[in-house]
């Protein structure tokens, strides 16, 4: 965890999001006031969402991964001018790569992504508008790219915490491939690979209003 001031998120065990020294924190509605330490409703039951109130404590929430989870390995599709990296168990399901660029992140196909369906531009942002960190990119002999942004998270609605500008994350697991700079943390309580969204808050028809 950091010492020097950088904004950071912590795992409770079976607990919140502890999240130090975060300056910029949004929802729906714009602007939500931060604090030094804030404690982050992650078991989707709180009756203060986004903030916990113990209630993961009264209902057996658990932070542990479930087996039958996606797997968490990133797949790469190789253009011409540009590979594309994939990793399933951490994308959000967000929907954002398909509605830019239904050419190249192609519903129901196989392979479902085809690296010289757009221009590298339109590929580029469209990788760089993931929330998830799900998608990164490479080209020639490139490692992964990694983008640069103002540590914050935004509430999605309905939805899980998008956190961006590489906000340090403390004892996760995580997956191949996936980046530390832009990824969604689930607050629904349902993801199969916790703390990572894995879009479940779909299939749980979560809500911001629930308790």
């Amino acid at each position: 965890m950091s010492t020097d001031g950088r904004a950071s998120i912590k795992l409770a065990i079976d607990g919140p999001y502890i999240v130090k020294a975060l300056k910029h924190c949004t929802n729906k509605n714009g602007a939500l006031e931060t604090s030094e330490t804030m404690a982050l409703c992650r078991c989707g039951a709180s009756a203060k969402k986004p903030y916990c109130d113990g209630t993961h404590a009264k209902i057996g929430f658990t932070s542990n991964k479930q087996e039958r989870r996606t797997e968490d390995k990133r797949e790469s599709y190789r253009g011409g001018q540009i590979t594309i990296h994939d990793n399933r168990g951490v994308c959000a399901h967000a929907g954002v790569c398909t509605d830019m660029l239904a050419a190249v992140f192609r519903i129901k196909q196989e392979p479902w992504i085809d690296a010289d369906g757009a221009t590298t531009g339109e590929i580029i942002a469209a990788i760089k508008s993931c929330p998830s960190g799900a998608l990164s990119y490479s080209m020639e002999a490139d490692s992964q790219v990694e983008i640069n942004a103002e540590p914050s998270i935004r509430i999605a609605e309905n939805g899980p915490y998008e956190v961006s500008g590489g906000v340090e994350l403390d004892d996760a697991n995580w997956g191949e491939g996936a980046s530390k700079s832009e990824y969604t943390l689930c607050r629904c309580g349902a993801s199969k690979n916790k703390p990572f969204c894995d879009g479940s808050h779909w299939e749980a028809n979560f809500r911001d209003d629930q308790n």
